[in-house]
C-alpha cells in the first residue's frame, strides 16, 4: 500500500501531484500511480486536467514528466539542518508511529520537498537513499541526548566530504583518530550508526555516533564506491554479527543505562525478581562477558552456559586481583602496628 491509501478527493490529488513534481526533477507516469494508487489512465487525465488549470508540466515520451523552469511555490527559509532533520524524523515516524500517521507525514515532506532550492534537494535525495532505519519489534525511539553529531554527520553523507573523526571504541576505553570516507546513516540497536570507509583499517566500519568526540568535515570530496550498496552491506553485516543468540537478566535500574549501552538489540522477555530478562544476538559472547560484569550485581547471563562461564571467569581474574591488593594492605597495616 502506498502513502496515500484510503480516500483523497481529485482536488486534493491534482494539488498533491503538483507538490510531488516540484520536488523532483523528472517524475515517471508509473511513479505517480504507485505514489497516489491510482492507475495509469487517471494520472493521464490529472496531467492533462492540471495543464488545463495553467500548471506548466512537460512530457516526454518513455522519460516522464516535470514542471517548466520557475515554476515555484513561495520560498521557505529552511536551513540545511532544519530541513535535513525533518526528512530523517519522516523516517523515524515511519517506524516509531502508529500507521495511521505515515500518509500525513509524506504529504507534508513533499510540501517541504517542493520549496526547497533545487541542490537543496539533491543533497536531502543522496541523504535519504543513504539512510536506513533497522530496528526490531520492542525498543523505543532514539532519545535526543548523545547525537550531538548526527547532523555533521548527516552532512557529510549527503555532502560527500571524508571526515576527520577522534573515537571512543566500545572494545578499548581509548580514542582513536580516523579519516573515513561516510557511506550512509543506520539506525539500529538503540542507536544512530556513520557506516564509513575507514582510511585507517582499510576496511567498512561502523561508528557509533554518540561514540564521537570530535568531527571535522575536510575539502576533500568522498571518492565512488559504485559497487557498494548500504542495504546490502547492512544485511550481510548483520547476518554476520548478530549470529550467537543470548539471554540476560538486568536489574530494573539498570536498563536504561543496558539499553543506551548494548551493540545488539534487547528484547524483553518476561519481568522477575526486580527486573527482567532480555533475548539478544550478539556478535562476541566474550564482550558481551565483560559487558554484563560491568553491571556488577544489576546483571546476570543466563543462556548459553558459555557465557555464564565467561562471565564467572572475568570476575573470578577480578576477584583475585583484589584480594591480593588486599593481603598487601593487611601487611602494611601490621607494620605500622606499634
Amino acid at each position: 500500500m502506498g502513502a496515500f491509501a484510503g480516500a483523497m478527493n481529485r482536488t486534493d490529488r491534482l494539488v498533491a501531484i503538483v507538490l510531488f513534481l516540484q520536488g523532483r526533477r523528472v517524475v515517471r507516469a508509473e511513479d505517480l500511480a504507485r505514489h497516489f494508487e491510482i492507475n495509469i489512465r487517471t494520472v493521464y487525465r490529472d496531467i492533462a486536467a492540471l495543464g488545463e488549470a495553467g500548471v506548466p508540466i512537460a512530457g516526454e515520451a518513455g522519460v516522464g514528466y516535470s514542471l517548466r523552469k520557475g515554476y515555484q511555490l513561495p520560498p521557505v527559509m529552511f536551513t540545511a539542518d532544519e530541513a535535513t532533520s525533518l526528512f530523517v524524523g519522516g523516517e523515524l515516524v515511519k517506524q516509531f508511529t502508529d500507521a495511521s500517521l505515515h500518509a500525513p507525514m509524506v504529504s507534508a515532506l513533499d510540501k517541504l520537498r517542493a520549496v526547497l532550492p533545487r541542490d537543496r534537494q539533491d543533497q536531502v535525495e543522496r541523504l535519504l537513499q543513504r539512510t536506513l532505519v533497522l530496528e526490531r519489534p520492542g525498543r523505543a525511539a532514539p532519545e535526543a541526548a548523545g547525537q550531538r553529531w548526527l547532523l555533521p554527520v548527516q552532512q557529510g553523507v549527503a555532502l560527500r566530504r571524508v571526515l576527520r573523526l577522534v573515537y571512543r571504541g566500545r572494545e578499548r576505553d581509548e580514542d582513536t583518530v580516523r579519516e573515513v570516507e561516510p557511506q550512509g546513516v543506520v539506525f539500529y540497536g538503540g542507536a544512530w550508526y556513520l557506516v564509513a570507509w575507514c582510511r585507517l583499517r582499510q576496511d567498512y566500519r561502523h561508528f557509533r555516533v554518540d561514540r564521537i568526540r570530535r568531527l571535522e568535515m575536510s575539502g576533500a570530496t568522498v571518492p565512488p564506491r559504485p559497487d557498494f550498496s548500504l542495504a546490502k552491506h547492512m544485511a550481510a553485516q548483520r547476518s554476520v554479527e548478530d549470529t550467537i543468540p543470548a539471554r540476560v537478566w538486568f536489574a530494573r535500574r539498570a536498563q536504561d543505562r543496558a539499553r543506551r549501552e548494548s551493540y545488539a538489540t534487547l528484547i524483553e522477555e518476561k519481568a522477575r525478581d526486580g527486573g527482567a530478562e532480555f533475548s539478544l544476538y550478539t556478535f562476541s559472547l566474550e564482550w558481551t562477558a565483560r559487558w554484563l560484569l560491568s553491571f556488577a550485581g544489576d546483571a546476570e547471563a543466563l543462556a548459553p552456559a558459555r557465557l555464564r562461564a565467561l562471565v564467572r571467569g572475568e570476575a573470578e581474574v577480578v576477584a583475585q586481583k583484589h584480594a591480593a591488593h588486599a593481603s598487601e594492605g593487611l601487611d602494611v597495616g601490621r607494620d605500622r602496628l606499634p
